[in-house]
This record gives structure tokens, sequence and C-alpha cells, in this order.
């Protein structure tokens, strides 16, 4: 018998973990254990801002103490394995811990180590950096502000990664910095894209073609990043449609890395044994695992087959919390997720347009009466300042 026992155990203490652990103890859930290793609680969106010297980085930084609901126990700690048989989770340091239902949203795995030469590039060299690590996105900044001439490569890695219109943005938030600066005519800027349209809806497609070429970028779609030689800065860039590889000389890379569930739950009993991604496998509107109904998962680390946004989880979060709710009541489910899902893309230092969208790929907006399908200065205030005050004063607690 585990030394400590949950009646709800929470995996991860991200977006997806606090909003549930809020919402968990504003319906008056008691016995509520949160399973977390960071110090650190960061509103993530931020980092692209931070990258295109937008915003400062701690604004994006809260301790973790200060978002962890009342009442909810703190184990501060990694897991390390599961075993949904014996309902438990094994942790690197704290022994396991038992539950009577688990909650799994720690979160994504970057694979720095699936393209060869990526992790020295943008780690040990003073041209290639990344927003996905919050110590290197003040470093594309720099690189971003010094530069007056050269090539600029931008890249997106295949498969699902998180906030998946931030490799664009960047590139669109230092092509307008070198604009007003009046060198972008010296820098050649290519944006490398996995997919063969530049959005998955076509309006919002074509307003991203029309940002491009204001901005004169080079586009490659159904192309991926494959190598990096860093000292000789260059990428390689594959077209998936041909089979062509291309070689970029860069004096500045962005790269974004190929993204995976944690190892732990990779290849594990609660990953769907057909996708070597290794999500956790629910179903895709109650949330609630496919072959373990003790078990439910949201966020980045799920199957559901949305963008991997804090939007999703915004969400998400109600529909979990709700089916938990009737679990623990001895109830089925009554609460589905449809898929909802936005995107909010930075085309310029001060525009926006917002996706919003759900598994349809039906266009959802959630302000009717404004046109987010086209860049806007209003929406540039709702990224920047609008959206951190919701994160951090109502959705981390369960208010929204």
């Amino acid at each position: 018998m585990p030394r400590q026992h949950a009646r709800v155990l929470v995996v991860g203490g991200g977006t997806a973990g606090i909003t549930v652990t809020a919402r968990l103890r504003r319906a008056g859930v008691t016995g509520v254990t949160l399973l977390e290793p960071s110090a650190t609680h960061y509103y993530q969106p931020l980092w692209t801002l931070v990258g295109g010297g937008r915003a400062p980085m701690a604004a994006s930084a809260r301790p973790e103490a200060s978002v962890v609901p009342k009442g909810v126990r703190w184990v501060r700690d990694r897991a390390v394995g599961v075993d949904p048989v014996a309902h438990t989770v094994a942790t690197a340091d704290s022994g396991e811990i038992g539950y009577d239902r688990l909650v799994v949203c720690p979160g994504i795995r970057l694979d720095w180590d699936a393209v060869p030469g990526m992790a020295p590039a943008v780690r040990s060299t003073p041209y290639a950096s990344t927003n996905y690590l919050p110590e290197l996105a003040p470093k594309t900044w720099q690189l971003i502000r010094g530069m007056r001439a050269g090539t600029a490569v931008f890249t997106m890695p295949s498969g699902p990664v998180k906030c998946g219109g931030a490799p664009q943005k960047i590139a669109y938030l230092a092509a307008d910095h070198w604009r007003r600066r009046g060198v972008l005519g010296d820098i050649r800027v290519v944006l490398v894209l996995p997919t063969p349209t530049m959005f998955g809806l076509p309006v919002f497609a074509a307003e991203l073609e029309r940002v491009a070429a204001r901005y004169g970028i080079e586009v490659r779609l159904s192309s991926e990043l494959t190598r990096v030689d860093p000292d000789a800065r260059e990428a390689v860039v594959t077209d998936h449609t041909h089979g062509a590889a291309e070689t970029i000389g860069y004096d500045l890379l962005h790269a974004v890395p190929p993204q995976t569930a944690p190892r732990w739950l990779a290849g594990g009993p609660l990953a769907d044994a057909a996708d070597p991604r290794g999500w956790v496998e629910v179903d895709r509107h109650t949330m609630r695992h496919v072959r373990h109904p003790e078990v439910y998962a949201l966020g980045d680390a799920g199957s559901t087959p949305n963008s991997k946004t804090g939007a999703a989880v915004r969400k998400q979060a109600p529909v979990v919390v709700r089916n938990l709710l009737d679990s623990l009541a001895g109830r089925e489910p009554t609460a589905s997720y449809d898929g909802y899902s936005s995107c909010p893309i930075t085309t310029a230092r001060d525009r926006m347009l917002l996706a919003e969208f759900d598994y349809a790929m039906t266009h959802t907006p959630t302000i009717p009466l404004l046109d987010t399908t086209h860049e806007r200065r209003d929406m540039w205030y709702v990224k920047r300042y609008g959206l951190p005050l919701l994160y951090w004063r109502f959705m981390l607690r369960g208010l929204a």
C-alpha cells in the first residue's frame, strides 16, 4: 500500500494542472494532491513577445507556490511512472502516491535530439535560439535586434507542438522590427513550415500569405528542418512533397524542436500504442482514458486532436472537472469538449489576428462582432495585456 494517497492526484502544475485543481477546490473537493517539481510557474504564450522584444521575461513568471490553490497538497517532485491497475504514480524521490482518480497533465517534452545539430546550435552558438525555452527567449531578441543583413531562418517541426502559431509569430515580429529599422531589404527571411498551407483554415491561411508577402518572406511549405551544422551555420531543409533537401546558410536561426509526451508516459500503459509520440489516450470529448476510467488527461500530453494551446486547456478543464465530479459520485460523464482552441497570431509589433476553431476546423469566434480573421491593433492589446490578465487572475483561480 502506498505511503501517500490522494482522492484526486493531479500530475503537472502548469496551466492545466493549476486550472483543474482550482476548479476542484471551488467545487468543494478535498484530498487533492498536486505533483509538480518546478519552483516557477510560467505564462508561456508571452515568450514569443519576449523573443520579439515586446515583453520582459519577468512578466511571464511567478513562484509556483503563489498559484497552487489553498487546500491542495503540493508534492514538489516529478512523476517517473504510472500503474493504472494498482492506481499508483511513482515519483523520483517521494515514493509512490496512490489515487482514487488521476488527472494527467505534465505538459510536453521538447525533443532536441530529434534534429541533429539543433541542440548545440541554439544552446552554444551566438547565431541560433528558440523561444521555446525561457532561458533562450531573451537571446532571440538579442539576435534580432543585432541583425542588419544576411539570412534568417525560422522553422517549425512536423507533428503537434505547443502553440502551433509561435514558430510563425516570431518570424513576423522579427521582419516587422527589421522593416521599421530600414534593414529588411538586406535580410533574406525564410520560414519553414511542415504543413501544405500556412494555416488549417483557409481564411487565416490567406491572411498569413498576405503578411508573409508584405515582408518578402520566403515560405517553404511541406518542409522541415532535418539537420543543423552549427559550426558552418547551415540548416538542411527537406521538402517532404518532393523529397529534396536544401542547404541554407544562416546568420540567424530560430528553431523549434519536435515534441512528444514525457518519457515516463510514452510507451507506458496510458499511451496510445499506435502513436509513437506517446500521448495519453483519452476519449476526445469526455477527456477520460479509454481503458482506465479512473484516469483523465488534458493539455499538451493528451491525445485529443486539437491544437495544444492554453485556450484549449481553458475549455478542457471544466469538462474534466465536471466529469470527475460525476465519476466521484458514481455517475457516467455528462460534460463534453468540442475541440475548441485558439491561436492569437502576432503579425507585427502592434497587430494580431485571432484564429479560433474546433475539432471540425470550423471558425468559432467568441467575439462575433469583431472580424478577427484580419490583422487588428485592438487584438494586439488583447494578446499583450488582456490574455495575461485573464490567465493570472481568473483562469488559474478556476474562474474562467
